[in-house]
């Protein structure tokens, strides 16, 4: 009995050393950027924008492509944590890419894109779809950077490397990423994401910028905190760019119920999930005007497989554009739900 006692007291110590050195590793190499970074701009197409010409706008959370109809989350209450399998993430890309080609936008705003993770399988998804923008402008802004990520215990996350990805038919001289404020406390923080804004400036022919700030905010935190400082950063950026004299639009996965919206409208029989919340009254600087589709879903609910007409359903992605810009339209594209727990938005706007 003494040498069970004693063994047992072993491999105690031995798994406790092993996980303190294992959060001793992730604080080491924690992702933590400062808080603003130039990011490189590949291509350059040397087309400028013009005020009064039609602009074609597309935002698309492609959730890394291993979120399709067949799959759940564990941070929803579900139980994945990871595609099905390669191909099945090799089919959720080419379906994506396909769409995309096809879709005529001018400056595409992409969220939840892989470059080289477990949850994906390994593929660079950033490759592959910059493959389908020959010429365009590419930006990419990192937001998630963990060499691994233990949880779910039994089938962990693993690896994640991603980000947001934007493109862009027109000129785009910078581009910046702006860190977030907010981050949850040691050590759940060593293993989520560092949220940030990616700013896009592109010049106006006869002067002038236009600013798009593309985002991705916080869903699971707790409270609210995180999710409340992420929309004061925000909104001081949109006056403060709109001061400066500049165009503005703000788009992207806000994580939020979007003015006008409601997901009463929508056929379900699954309860509203903890995670949503509307935005705040209030929120939108004066004269700045929503760009959403109120009529059709952008994102379902991931405690389990999509099942249409039973899956909570809502709409938090879209466009928030200043006053100078004029909205022509905005329509959600319907796809559902069979390659990612998003639908996309398009939005056909004029620069005044």
């Amino acid at each position: 009995m003494r040498h069970v006692l004693r063994a047992l007291a072993w491999a105690s110590a031995l798994l406790l050393t092993a996980f303190a050195l294992f959060l001793g590793f992730l604080t080491l190499t924690d992702y933590r950027p400062a808080a603003a970074v130039p990011l490189d701009v590949s291509g350059d197409p040397r087309r400028l924008l013009q005020r009064g010409e039609p602009l074609a706008l597309l935002t698309f959370n492609i959730g890394y492509c291993g979120m399709d109809a067949a799959a759940d989350f564990f941070m929803d209450g579900g139980q994945g944590s990871r595609a099905a399998g390669r191909e099945a993430v090799d089919g959720n890309l080419r379906a994506i890419a396909s769409f995309l080609a096809g879709a005529g936008a001018d400056i595409v705003l992409l969220q939840e894109v892989d470059v080289r993770s477990s949850r994906s399988h390994l593929v660079d998804q950033r490759a592959a779809l910059e493959g389908v923008f020959p010429g365009q402008a590419s930006v990419f802004a990192v937001n998630y950077k963990v060499p691994w990520v233990p949880v779910p215990l039994l089938r962990p996350m693993g690896a994640v490397h991603g980000g947001l990805l934007a493109f862009s038919r027109f000129h785009l001289r910078r581009a910046l990423r702006r860190q977030l404020p907010g981050r949850e406390s040691w050590p759940r923080q060593l293993a989520e994401l560092d949220r940030c804004l990616c700013e896009c400036r592109l010049p106006l022919r006869g002067g002038g910028e236009l600013v798009v700030l593309h985002l991705h905010l916080s869903v699971f935190d707790r409270g609210g905190r995180i999710r409340r400082k992420q929309l004061e950063f925000l909104r001081g950026r949109l006056l403060a760019e709109r001061r400066a004299g500049h165009h503005v639009i703000a788009g992207g996965d806000w994580n939020h119920g979007l003015p006008g919206s409601d997901p009463g409208s929508f056929a379900r029989t699954a309860p509203r999930p903890a995670w949503y919340r509307e935005l705040p009254p209030g929120f939108a600087p004066a004269g700045f005007r929503w760009a959403v589709d109120p009529g059709r879903p952008t994102v379902r609910a991931s405690s389990t497989p999509y099942r249409p007409g039973e899956s909570f359903v809502a709409v938090i992605d879209g466009f928030l554009v200043s006053d100078n810009v004029g909205v022509e339209s905005v329509v959600v594209r319907d796809l559902g739900f069979r390659h990612s727990d998003h639908n996309p938005v398009a939005a056909r706007i004029v620069l005044r």
